[in-house]
């Protein structure tokens, strides 16, 4: 690790520990930045505010472990499937997993009565599995030289996952009132005891991840080359698949489907290291946790005392980002499909 990772390590943790603050000040309640500063550091007078412990321990504290957990789970799906495809645009809400995984959630409420977060888990997982292995064997097939045809899968399978998720819908209009919010990807509903539920399934995706770091970096060498490396390409490809399932698994059964945090932050991860994978997707870690939080912060300031989904703040933010590096000189060859 050179000085300048460190360098950048420091700087976003540093961002994470503002950004923590942030968003514990910012949100329902007449509570600001000092009020919620004195409650962490324990100041007799806040602690016994009996208005601002239901403010911090119910609504604020929970949303920002939430957002971490999201942040850090989407962020890390994206490198495995970049990585995975040999895709700098890979991410799981541009290449219809999210889609997926709302289908399965959609059949799980509609015809199985899905209450629970055990539940949202399970069938969210069912379809993210599903939609990560159309990713990964079209991505094994089209190859490097063809990125823009995966995006081009990505579409045409978001649209048919939506399409049958909506279809489903409106055979129960109580469910469909129920989804309509969720939809757009929230942490409004961010429940302590929903992510302890899916702290274990996001720690063996964590694990699996570093696990399969040093594979995936030999098989951007290509997959012939990877093979006489002694690289199981098979295996390494199921291992990306169950770990991003339970990533993609995990965000949504929490705070519905979110796109674009996972792109920009493996985007930038590769920019600070593109090559050591180990690297990568702690940054992308990072940068994960703080797309999140501002979209978050945005999302609970720039309309009170209402808030807009976290989905769509980041989809303002990251479409035109999308666009620009698609076009941008660097990402030439993603134009020249064959």
């Amino acid at each position: 690790m050179t000085k300048s990772h460190l360098i950048g390590l420091g700087s976003c943790m540093a961002a994470v520990f503002f950004l923590v603050l942030l968003s514990l000040s910012v949100g329902a309640g007449i509570y600001g930045f000092s009020d919620a500063f004195g409650y962490l550091t324990g100041s007799p007078l806040l602690a016994s505010d009996a208005q601002l412990t239901m403010v911090m321990e119910t609504l604020r504290i929970p949303r920002t472990l939430c957002a971490v957990i999201v942040g850090v789970s989407l962020a890390l799906a994206a490198s495995l499937l970049q990585s995975a495809t040999r895709n700098p645009l890979a991410e799981p809400g541009l290449l219809g997993v999210n889609a997926g995984a709302v289908l399965g959630l959609v059949i799980g409420l509609t015809y199985f009565d899905v209450e629970s977060t055990q539940g949202y888990l399970v069938w969210s997982g069912l379809g993210a599995l599903t939609g990560n292995t159309v990713v990964l064997i079209i991505g094994h097939l089209v190859g490097k030289s063809h990125p823009l045809k995966l995006i081009l899968v990505g579409v045409a399978l978001s649209a048919t996952f939506g399409g049958l998720s909506n279809y489903v819908l409106l055979s129960n209009q109580v469910v469909l009132d129920q989804f309509r919010f969720w939809n757009l990807g929230s942490l409004a509903a961010a429940d302590i005891d929903a992510m302890l539920m899916i702290l274990p399934f996001l720690v063996v995706a964590v694990i699996l991840t570093f696990a399969l770091t040093r594979q995936l970096t030999l098989m951007q060498l290509g997959e012939q080359q990877a093979k006489s490396l002694g690289i199981n390409t098979n295996v390494v490809r199921i291992g990306v698949l169950i770990a991003s399932t339970l990533f993609t698994a995990c965000a949504i059964s929490v705070a519905g489907p979110i796109s674009f945090v996972g792109f920009l932050s493996a985007y930038c991860a590769r920019m600070v290291e593109p090559v050591a994978l180990s690297l990568q997707v702690v940054f992308s870690a990072l940068f994960g946790v703080i797309f999140l939080f501002i979209a978050d912060i945005l999302a609970r300031w720039l309309i009170q005392p209402f808030e807009m989904p976290n989905g769509v703040i980041l989809a303002l933010i990251g479409a035109p980002v999308l666009i620009a590096v698609v076009l941008r000189g660097g990402f030439r060859t993603l134009l020249a499909v064959k």
